[in-house]
């Protein structure tokens, strides 16, 4: 009984002092972290405070009430013990040693580098619209060159057109005279084409001539005897450049010429001791006789007598070129 109460009386006391230095460890710890807290909120206040200054913005809602109310302490007090207790987990052992505070030198040192990357990307910038000006340079000289190249060929193309046009007409020319009819400075040539009579027309001027213009009465004899053995044995009209569309019964050439020559189909007249027709022959009857439906004049190549004719009409056509 002695020998314990004797162990009770040397391991009671120990074992007091031990849990009393162990809430004393906890005060202590609790001190020198709510001391490193209060340092970080000093110090974020003091960068604040610098950085209002340097970028000349007015004071915060900080400044204005710096010691903060007990709303805020609260608050700060909550963010406190959550700050601790995830550093504890994390870093239960870090050090309770003070941050430096930031310097106005600091605060205009991040200033200046924020600055200078943009500065950076400003230059990159100006570097991509440079070559995007060089290229829109480029693109622009290109077409330029292409819209000259285009209008040479144009040009090109029109003056081949021109020549093809003017060997047309020679080509046309040379083949009148030589396969038609010679008749002083004139040259008749038959087409066995069907045109209408200003299509035929504008096949005569395209190789080089104009419809037949008979001026007299010698070129209408020959161009009878010419279409007449072109065409033997049969009858067919041919168109020549005479017509009255302008004004009726003004007859006129394809070059605006006044006709003074008229060589018009007449019918049979009874022969001597017969008595009178009572009425023209129906297929033959005296010309011109259409009125304002029919303005162009044709030439039948049996006798060469002139008949008038619907200009829409589709006949051979007999063109004339200079000699």
């Amino acid at each position: 009984m002695q020998a314990a109460w004797l162990l009770g009386a040397l391991v009671v006391p120990q074992l007091l002092g031990f849990s009393h230095g162990a809430r004393g460890a906890d005060r202590e710890w609790e001190g020198v972290w709510g001391g490193a807290q209060e340092e970080e909120r000093e110090r974020e206040a003091l960068m604040l405070k610098h950085l209002q200054e340097a970028l000349g913005l007015p004071a915060g809602r900080g400044d204005e009430n710096p010691e903060g109310t007990p709303e805020d302490e609260e608050t700060w007090g909550t963010q406190e013990d959550g700050q601790g207790e995830e550093e504890e987990e994390t870093m239960p052992t870090s050090s309770s040693g003070p941050s430096p505070s930031p310097t106005p030198e600091d605060t205009v040192t991040y200033i200046l580098g924020r600055l200078a990357g943009l500065d950076a990307g400003l230059h990159q910038l100006h570097v991509r619209l440079h070559a995007l000006d060089t290229r829109v340079v480029e693109l622009n000289r290109g077409l330029r060159q292409l819209r000259e190249a285009a209008s040479d060929t144009r040009d090109a193309v029109q003056a081949l057109q021109e020549a093809q046009s003017r060997a047309e007409r020679e080509h046309g020319r040379l083949e009148g005279c030589l396969k038609g009819l010679r008749l002083g400075h004139k040259c008749f040539l038959l087409s066995r084409d069907f045109e209408a009579q200003a299509a035929a027309q504008a096949r005569c001027v395209a190789r080089g001539g104009s419809l037949a213009q008979p001026a007299d009465r010698q070129q209408m004899e020959a161009l009878t005897r010419y279409l007449r053995a072109a065409l033997a044995p049969y009858n067919w009209p041919v168109w020549l450049g005479v017509h009255d569309r302008r004004s009726e019964g003004l007859y006129l050439f394809e070059n605006g010429q006044r006709v003074s020559f008229f060589a018009w189909h007449r019918a049979p007249r009874p022969e001597p001791g017969a008595g009178p027709s009572p009425a023209p022959h129906p297929l033959s009857p005296n010309q011109p006789n259409g009125g304002t439906l029919e303005n162009c004049v044709a030439q039948a190549s049996d006798d060469g007598s002139w008949w008038d004719h619907d200009c829409e009409r589709r006949l051979y056509y007999v063109c004339e070129y200079p000699f």
